[in-house]
């Protein structure tokens, strides 16, 4: 499918100031509603990158919103910005989990739009995000976490909907996602009813998803690789035709 159009969008969340970006694909547009995906931005927040991937998804057939968790559509490019603002959201899981809600409703409410066939993912700290949302509120079909910083995610998944699926990516080198959390989580999430798929990469660092993985100048621990990017895409398209079919 097509994109249609791509455009900002505000909503909010408790007085926050909340500007996502919303692709739609053209059979949004011809009567028929299609399902919607939930896209939680990387650390850096709702930039290129995102709008890009936004744009993919959606030419694939689905509705998709890059959902803003940062508040005013803000952008951090200072590296020293970003540990204080994930730890900010990581201490406030009510709010961080409201802003994501706030934004499945956003798109859920657009028209075109099957608001009952709803997935969520995220790269980074958004990957960790579509977890924990399915962790703790559960409202859509399935999460995928692609490089996602998994000590984020928290381990109590007895609050987790018995049938939920979650489709994890991450890399074998990644030091976010240690084979020991990676354990820790598939085995919650097993003991929960969780219908689960993780799929790890070989010489395959944080970021693999990302070309400009290379700016932050840390090559031992964030790294582009092709190979790993491109089977993950693959098994990406798999899972949401599989968990958003009619």
């Amino acid at each position: 499918m097509t994109q249609e159009f791509a455009k900002d969008i505000e909503y909010s969340h408790d007085g926050a100031r909340l500007v996502g970006h919303l692709c739609l694909p053209r059979n949004a547009q011809t009567g028929s509603a299609v399902p919607g995906v939930v896209l939680v931005h990387d650390a850096f927040g709702v930039g290129e990158f995102m709008k890009q991937t936004a744009a993919r998804v959606a030419a694939l057939g689905y509705a998709v919103l890059a959902a803003d968790v940062w508040g005013e559509g803000a952008q951090l490019r200072d590296e020293s910005q970003i540990g204080p603002t994930i730890g900010r959201f990581a201490s406030d899981r009510k709010t961080w989990m409201g802003r994501i809600e706030a934004g499945r409703q956003a798109l859920a409410a657009q028209p075109g739009v099957d608001g009952a066939r709803v997935a969520i993912m995220g790269y980074c700290f958004g990957g960790a995000s579509a977890l924990e949302y399915l962790r703790t509120v559960g409202s859509v079909r399935g999460a995928v976490s692609l490089h996602g910083g998994l000590d984020l995610v928290g381990p109590d998944w007895s609050v987790a909907a018995a049938g939920g699926k979650a489709l994890i990516l991450t890399g074998a080198e990644d030091p976010m996602a240690a084979a020991p959390k990676l354990l820790e989580l598939q085995q919650a999430m097993s003991a929960a009813g969780v219908d689960w798929e993780a799929n790890v990469y070989s010489h395959t660092k944080h970021g693999f998803t990302r070309p400009d993985s290379d700016r932050a100048n840390k090559p031992q621990v964030i790294a582009y690789r092709e190979q790993s990017d491109r089977r993950a895409w693959a098994a990406l398209v798999r899972f949401l035709d599989e968990v958003l079919a009619a």
